[in-house]
């Protein structure tokens, strides 16, 4: 399977959690649990144009030594009870099974997130875009810009002038 990439700019990202806080406002939100980490900075934009100042966050951790492997929660959000009136905020629904882990937790609370790909989707109750399933998502923080040789020259053999 072709994977494909989507870059995502600190500016596109800004925006992008700034309509998912418009599409969830009116809520009656006493605060926000953020995923980290992917959630931290799509939360801290929504806490702010949202008004919250209640700010928790759950972390989850699915990878050991680089192998995939059951989800464990090393920090729960002690502060966000069942989830009621809690938005969940992440970066991205793959699977779900982070959000199926966190929903065990908060089982009253609204899921959100920026993106989400087609296998994860149903999971949240709220995103913005949806992306194809072999879609990897580069996040500015996982990405630096970083000079790029025009098209033509990476066409060319080695040795080849381009005349």
């Amino acid at each position: 399977m072709a994977r494909h990439y989507y870059t995502v700019t600190w500016d596109q990202l800004h925006r992008d959690a700034k309509a998912l806080a418009w599409r969830v406002m009116g809520g009656g939100w006493r605060g926000i649990v953020a995923v980290s980490r992917g959630g931290l900075i799509p939360a801290a934009i929504i806490a702010r144009e949202l008004e919250l100042r209640l700010v928790e966050s759950v972390s989850v951790a699915a990878y050991e030594e680089e192998t995939l492997g059951p989800p464990v929660v090393v920090k729960p959000p002690a502060a966000a009870g069942d989830g009621s009136e809690f938005l969940v905020i992440d970066d991205l629904v793959d699977t779900g099974t982070t959000v199926r882990v966190v929903r065990s937790l908060l089982p009253r609370a609204h899921y959100a997130c920026v993106y989400a790909k087609p296998a994860g989707r149903s999971a949240v109750d709220t995103f913005i875009t949806e992306v194809s399933q072999d879609t990897w998502i580069l996040f500015p923080w996982d990405t630096e810009p970083q000079f790029v040789p025009p098209i033509a020259q990476r066409d060319r053999t080695p040795g080849d002038t381009g005349g």
